[in-house]
Parts: structure tokens; C-alpha cells; sequence
């Protein structure tokens, strides 16, 4: 009778585990739709398109590898890949120090931290909106504020943005603006660094800058790999802020012509829809290529507790 009723209890678990997955699976259905309808079949979609001839107005022509051939000889191509390596390379590096000064210092225990961690937050949500590009573009236009302050100290301003010396690094500098979502991330992270280091740290005579380079920094390499590997993919993508900036057009000068910009006009301007597809798969494989870099670097660099 024992076996009999252990035999029946199974079976009652079995059938009840599986009606729990059909409740899972009930849940999880809206978002395995927009995976495939929003995600996998745009994808897919896009890679076909990347072998053709398309100007949304007749049907796909097959053209093999001619899109792909293009870019070898796009000049417009390489100089978007030069303003967006540029500003990639720059701005993210600045933005991730001014995230963990920031965090460093929020850490210390300011009163009110719970507002500052959300007016430093602040940025990350609007950098990217088009109000904020008009804004930008106000602020470093011949009459904006940046000029107005300088007039105070006697000093002639210029059109920062109307100068292509000068236009990318406006937008350089709004991209280290939006600062809040990486330090929320490092101050997160500082909490987490056990005290007892910095207690014998301070035993020991060991200086604050002694700590920061000794304790705090190792010991945070796996929340600034995170952070570099996210804000990298998000950077490659930039795009509001150049095309507010910039009228559409990239400019001056093809100064400020993002490569997701040069994407838009190629497909939604010059309808070459093909040619778009097949540099947005470009831009996939960059984005690839390096962050399988970063992960391979990271081995030399970034420090786990747990590492022997």
C-alpha cells in the first residue's frame, strides 16, 4: 500500500508541475511573440534585404554581395566610422570616470543621498530625448549660454556647433552628461566592498589615494567591465543627439555624421534600403567584435573575489 500511495503522490506532483510550466508558459507568451515578431523576424528579415537592391516602392531585386562590395568605396561610409570611433572612444572613457568620482563621492554618506542619487540619475533618462538635443544645440548655439559666459569674462565666443572643430565635441560632452545610469550602477557596487579592507587599509598608514588604486578600484574592475561593456553597445547606437544637432544632415562638414545616422539617411532618405540593412549588419559585427575583445581582455584585468 506504501508503494501504491508514494506511486500516486508522484504522479500528483508530476501533474502539478506541469500545469505550473502552462502557467509559465502562459506568462512568458507575450514576450516569445514580441521576440520573434519585434526581435527575430526584423533580424532575419534585414540579412535578406542586405543582398538586395530595395527602395520601398518595388519588390527586393537580388543583388549578392554588391551592397557589401559599396562600402569598400563609401567615403561618406568611413568618415561616419571615424566620427563614431572617435566619439565613442573618447566620451565613454570620460564618462566612466565622471560616473565613479561621482559614486566615490556619493558613497561617503552626504546627507540627502537619495536625492542626489536621483538628480544624477536624472541625465540617463533624458540624455537621449529630443528635447534635450534642442536644448544642447540652444546652449552651444553663437547666442547660447556657453557664449554668454564667456562674454562675462571677456572672452569672444563662436557657433560650437556650426564648427566642425568643434561640433563632435559638444555631443562628446553630452554623452559624458548622461553619467546617472553607470553611477547608480558604481555606487551600488562600492556598497558592496566589504569595510574590513579599508579598516586595516587605515592600520597599516595607507593614504586615501593609496586605497582608491590598492582597495577600491580592483575590487570594483567587475562592476567597470559591466558598465564599459553596456555603455559601449549603447554609445555605438547614439543617434537623437546627432540628428537634433545636426538638422539630419550630419554636419558640418560630415563632423558630427554618426554611422547610425549615415544608416538613416542611406535608408530612410536616399530609400536605399538594401544598402541600410547590409550596414546595419556591419555595425552588428563591430559591435561584436568588440565586446568579445573586452571579454578577452578582461581576463588580464578584471579582479572576482573568488579568484584564486
Amino acid at each position: 500500500m506504501s508503494a501504491i500511495s508514494e506511486l500516486g503522490k508522484l504522479k500528483a506532483a508530476k501533474s502539478g508541475g506541469k500545469k505550473q510550466n502552462k502557467a509559465a508558459y502562459l506568462f512568458l507568451a507575450p514576450w516569445f511573440v514580441g521576440l520573434v515578431l519585434i526581435t527575430i523576424g526584423p533580424m532575419i528579415a534585414s540579412f535578406g534585404l542586405s543582398f538586395t537592391r530595395y527602395n520601398l516602392l518595388s519588390p527586393p531585386k537580388w543583388i549578392g554581395l554588391q551592397n557589401f562590395e559599396r562600402m569598400l568605396t563609401d567615403e561618406r561610409l568611413a568618415a561616419s566610422l571615424q566620427v563614431t570611433f572617435t566619439y565613442v572612444f573618447v566620451s565613454l572613457p570620460l564618462q566612466l570616470a565622471v560616473a565613479l568620482f561621482l559614486a566615490i563621492i556619493l558613497d561617503r554618506g552626504l546627507r540627502g543621498l537619495a536625492f542626489y542619487r536621483s538628480a544624477f540619475y536624472l541625465p540617463s533618462l533624458l540624455g537621449a530625448s529630443v528635447a534635450i538635443a534642442i536644448l544642447w544645440r540652444q546652449i552651444f548655439g553663437v547666442d547660447g549660454l556657453v557664449n554668454q559666459v564667456l562674454a562675462v569674462f571677456g572672452i569672444q565666443g563662436q557657433g560650437w556647433i556650426s564648427n566642425p572643430d568643434t561640433a563632435l565635441g559638444t555631443l562628446m560632452i553630452l554623452n559624458v552628461w548622461t553619467f546617472g545610469s553607470p553611477m547608480v550602477i558604481f555606487l551600488a557596487g562600492l556598497r558592496q566592498i566589504p569595510t574590513m579592507y579599508y579598516e586595516a587599509a587605515d592600520v597599516d598608514g595607507a593614504s586615501r589615494r593609496q586605497q582608491l588604486f590598492r582597495i577600491t578600484v580592483p575590487l570594483l574592475t567587475p562592476i567597470i567591465f559591466f558598465n564599459a561593456v553596456l555603455q559601449l553597445i549603447g554609445t555605438f547606437q547614439s543617434f537623437t543627439q546627432a540628428y537634433i544637432v545636426s538638422g539630419g544632415t550630419g554636419g558640418p562638414v560630415d563632423s558630427t555624421l554618426f554611422y547610425t545616422l549615415y544608416l538613416y539617411q542611406q535608408g530612410f532618405t536616399n530609400y536605399n534600403m538594401g544598402y541600410a540593412s547590409a550596414m546595419a549588419w556591419l555595425l552588428l559585427v563591430i559591435i561584436g567584435i568588440l565586446t568579445v575583445l573586452m571579454f578577452w581582455t578582461s581576463r588580464f584585468w578584471v579582479f572576482y573575489d573568488d579568484q584564486d
